[in-house]
């Protein structure tokens, strides 16, 4: 179906797109709220304690192939603006889980790491100088996760080069850098002052806040690190 087909499926009026637009982001809102919601399960019934961080953190698999997913059918409904925004949703999912869940799954392990080391810094001698560290790692870790997602959602590359090139985006998308901070803040600032359940209801608005975050670092990557045929 050519892309003049898809227009006219949906319509040229503003309500028509308006309306699609609408269905797509209610579609991305339920496949996330279903993604997350063995995350969310496993926060309920745990007991917040120190000693959980390690399960608190493992239940965050599921994250990094939902926002992949969310990302990679972003695109998709604006090169293929048709009234079947599931099928992009479970295409990204199919095509990139192995290759996001190849760096997400160590990057939790390393975050686990970290998280202990700040809860129980105080334990140990020299843990006051020991926690901001590793507050600080735990931070670019997040934010060079976000990097990762990009490069793994839209891009073919050996699995090191996918950690070069995301770490290079880290400095050289420093804008997008700062926005993914700033969306950090922000999650974990509806977490503090509300619930887990309101960021898993408003995940279809943080995934449509990352697209446009992470827009400008897809560009860049497809300019200084591809070549055309």
């Amino acid at each position: 179906m050519s892309t003049q087909q898809q227009a006219d499926e949906i319509g040229p009026g503003v309500l028509s797109r308006f309306t699609a637009a609408v269905y797509r982001f209610l579609v991305l809102g339920v496949f996330l709220a279903v993604a997350g919601a063995p995350t969310l399960l496993l926060w309920t019934l745990l007991a917040p304690a120190p000693g959980n961080v390690v399960w608190f953190v493992a239940a965050l698999l599921p994250a990094a192939p939902a926002l992949s997913a969310a990302l990679y059918a972003q695109r998709a409904w604006a090169n293929e603006p048709d009234l079947s925004p599931a099928r992009p949703l479970f295409r990204g999912l199919k095509l990139n889980l192995r290759d996001t869940l190849a760096w997400w799954a160590p990057v939790l392990a390393v975050a686990t790491v970290l998280s202990v080391n700040v809860l129980f810094a105080g334990q140990v001698a020299g843990g006051g100088m020991l926690r901001p560290v590793c507050i600080v790692l735990l931070v670019m870790l997040a934010v060079w996760s976000g990097h990762l997602l990009v490069v793994s959602s839209f891009f073919s590359f050996r699995f090191r080069d996918v950690l070069r090139v995301a770490a290079a985006e880290f400095f050289l998308s420093w804008k997008s850098s700062i926005g993914l901070l700033s969306l950090l803040v922000v999650a974990v600032a509806a977490v503090i002052v509300s619930s887990e359940g309101l960021l898993l209801v408003l995940a279809w608005a943080f995934a449509a806040m990352l697209w446009l975050v992470v827009r400008p670092v897809v560009a860049d990557i497809t300019k200084r690190f591809t070549a055309d045929d």
